[in-house]
């Protein structure tokens, strides 16, 4: 086995993908990224959650908009569900596994407030509850899916928006959806701070 070809592959892939793509997301992301400036400005916060690598997205994008992306600002109101193991560990003991994020969206979500959905299968049960919970509460969805969107691309509202990655390897979905998140924390920026 050549690890060198291999590796030299997976880097032909992901970029391969993201130029594909490009063009398809561009615009669906500057929306998303408008609905995220026009909630914060309105001061909403912004949820984001997910499984596993998408677990981490939601943290690391959490984390971007709380702290700062590339340009100093003031903090910014997000909240990652994925991370409060009290939380997440009795929620999924007293009642069940799929409800570890849409009892926290009930909770802490309000009218106005955005949910940032990550699943690259677009099936995840836990992500699914937790869309349900945000409109119930009035919240507006952005959705970050893969392969055809799963259950979630059906369930979303006219005015949600879908953000989804035609690939069928999770690796592939899983790295542009770190691209997108980055273009969609610069773009918030662009849109609060007035960069050209």
């Amino acid at each position: 086995m050549d690890l060198v070809a291999r590796i030299s592959k997976h880097f032909s892939d992901s970029a391969h993908l993201k130029l594909q793509v490009r063009d398809q997301l561009a615009g669906p992301v500057a929306s998303a990224a408008q609905r995220m400036a026009q909630c914060l400005m309105a001061d909403g916060k912004i949820l984001a959650c997910g499984n596993g690598g998408s677990a981490a997205d939601a943290q690391h994008f959490s984390a971007e908009l709380l702290n700062r992306f590339e340009m100093e600002r003031p903090a910014l109101a997000a909240i990652a569900l994925t991370t409060d193991t009290s939380t997440l560990t009795s929620i999924a003991n007293d009642y069940d596994f799929k409800q570890v994020f849409s009892k926290q969206v009930r909770a802490l979500g309000q009218a106005g407030d955005l949910l940032l959905a990550i699943s690259t299968s677009g099936n995840s049960p836990n992500v699914v509850e937790a869309i349900q919970a945000a409109h119930e509460r009035g919240m507006g969805v952005i959705a970050l899916t893969g392969r055809q969107g799963g259950q979630m691309a059906g369930m979303l509202a006219s005015d949600d928006v879908h953000l989804c990655v035609p690939a069928s390897s999770t690796a592939r979905i899983q790295e542009v959806h770190i691209l997108v998140l980055h273009c969609l924390c610069d773009a918030i920026d662009c849109l609060l701070l007035g960069v050209e």
